[in-house]
């Protein structure tokens, strides 16, 4: 309940919010207490003169104080209404939509990426995904159809994902930046800011059980770790209240299949995480 100050300061605040409508007359106020108006009798009611009002002046006679403006009683219950329509909290929004981000994402202009690319490549997958998987950036195949791990990796990762007992429109895959970038070279940093915002917005719409960080530049960039790749690989996180997990990107064991062994591994950590 609010204090007899505070509710003062709204009464002034609303009685100064009916004066700017317009509502002239709301209020009257005396400067000081106001005196019984004494009846005079009919012998009283001939004007006097001039002499002796000068002669009541003279002798210091009392002087109605003049008549200023004074709040009139409000109903409580008006008061009360009134402050609850000022004080009622905004209706709280629900979370942001996957499709509000890419809306919001637009015909982006943010780096010089756009400058190249044939489509942004958003995301893909399930908006309710408990396992999502971010990678680096789109490669050419990618590029061209405008959906992420569409080329020899993305069949790979389809795999992969076999190995966890899922399938692939099961889970949600992105990647750090939605643009491709020159010959496939890792993101600048200046890509990665511009872009960084939308996939974290994208990881909170989802809401994920577990993000997988598939190589290094997505490592840096969900997690802030400046180490080698090599030294994280196979490890969960903690990211908010779900977990992180690193391992290669598919990319890397194409380049090298020896250490596929590795990656399957790192699947196999995956599916008994998920199945808790």
């Amino acid at each position: 309940m609010p204090s007899d100050s505070s509710l003062h300061e709204k009464i002034a605040a609303y009685l100064e919010f009916q004066e700017e409508l317009g509502v002239e007359g709301f209020y009257r106020r005396r400067a000081g207490s106001v005196p019984r108006t004494r009846t005079r009798s009919p012998r009283d009611s001939r004007p006097l003169s001039a002499g002796a009002v000068e002669g009541a002046a003279g002798k210091g006679s009392p002087v109605e104080p003049p008549l200023a403006p004074t709040s009139l009683p409000i109903p409580a219950s008006s008061v009360a209404q009134s402050l609850s329509l000022f004080e009622a909290p905004a209706p709280k929004r629900g979370p942001e939509t996957l499709d509000e981000i890419r809306t919001d994402l637009g015909d982006c202009q943010r780096c010089k990426l756009a400058a190249g690319r044939k489509h942004i490549v958003f995301g893909q997958g399930s908006p309710k995904a408990q396992l999502v998987f971010v990678g680096e950036g789109p490669g050419a195949d990618e590029d061209e159809q405008g959906l992420p791990f569409v080329g020899r990796a993305g069949q790979l990762l389809n795999r992969m994902i076999q190995l966890v007992g899922m399938k692939r429109e099961e889970v949600y895959i992105c990647n750090v930046v939605k643009c491709r970038p020159p010959g496939n070279r890792p993101p600048e940093k200046d890509e990665v800011d511009a872009c960084s915002p939308f996939l974290f917005r994208q990881i909170e719409a989802i809401r994920p059980k577990l993000v997988c960080c598939l190589g290094a530049p997505a490592m840096r960039t969900v997690l802030g770790i400046t180490e080698g790749i090599s030294k994280v690989r196979g490890q969960f996180r903690d990211y908010g209240v779900a977990k992180a997990f690193v391992t290669f990107h598919p990319a890397y064991i194409l380049r090298n299949p020896r250490d596929e062994k590795i990656l399957r591994e790192d699947f196999e950590s995956i599916r008994r995480f998920l199945s808790k």
